[in-house]
């Protein structure tokens, strides 16, 4: 079995595992804070990607997540974080934006996730070299086009989607940049998720959740 095939085969494995162990009930569902010198964007992530989600939550419970930046702005298009480089000191902001743990996510591109404002998706490396389109397993990026970016949709998964905060992401994306659209000033991130009833968030937030539909 080639390298390559087997860390993807470990990988699924640890995820699968993650998800049983840490699987919300039915009625209750993940809530992901993004907490920024800015204020917080909240987040949820979609149960049709499970594999990006469990990833997700996993990195934001392990601390991974907190303290990395959002290292690439382009105002009216998006922002992007989640490189564990940006918060290593011993990195040179050059090699921000090549960072993460050291796997990818099988695609789990879908239709019903259009890149709308606020969309959460996974960043991956190019067609080129990455024909499967496997997500980097950290990085992703939160669209702040008004209209959205349907240029990506079918490329990029989509796996979540903020549903409060969206100022918070037009402020972001505001910011002087630099080369290569890196931020003059950091914009520290730090993280955490709570389980809040699907009720309440559809109270507070106004998100709805699709209708399940039962197996005849």
């Amino acid at each position: 079995m080639k390298k390559n095939n087997l860390i993807r085969l470990l990988f699924s494995f640890i995820l699968i595992s993650t998800l049983m162990s840490s699987k919300c009930s039915p009625d209750k569902d993940q809530v992901v804070t993004l907490t920024t010198k800015f204020g917080d964007m909240k987040l949820i992530l979609f149960d049709d990607t499970p594999l990006h989600k469990e990833n997700f939550i996993k990195l934001v419970e392990n601390g991974t997540y907190d303290g990395t930046i959002f290292h690439r702005v382009i105002k009216g298009f998006m922002i992007q974080g989640g490189d564990p480089f940006t918060k290593d000191e011993s990195k040179d902001p050059r090699e921000y934006g090549t960072g993460g743990p050291g796997y990818t996510i099988p695609a789990e591109i879908k239709d019903n996730h259009p890149h709308r404002k606020g969309a959460v998706a996974a960043a991956r490396m190019g067609d080129n070299v990455n024909p499967k389109r496997e997500s980097s397993g950290s990085q992703f990026y939160i669209v702040e086009k008004d209209n959205g970016a349907n240029h990506l949709d079918g490329q990029y998964t989509v796996f979540g989607q903020v549903i409060d905060g969206f100022d918070v992401i037009d402020k972001v994306a505001q910011q002087t940049t630099q080369y290569p659209d890196r931020p003059v000033e950091k914009i520290v991130v730090n993280f955490k998720v709570e389980e809040i009833s699907k009720e309440k968030i559809t109270e507070e937030y106004g998100y709805k959740y699709p209708e399940v539909k039962e197996e005849k």
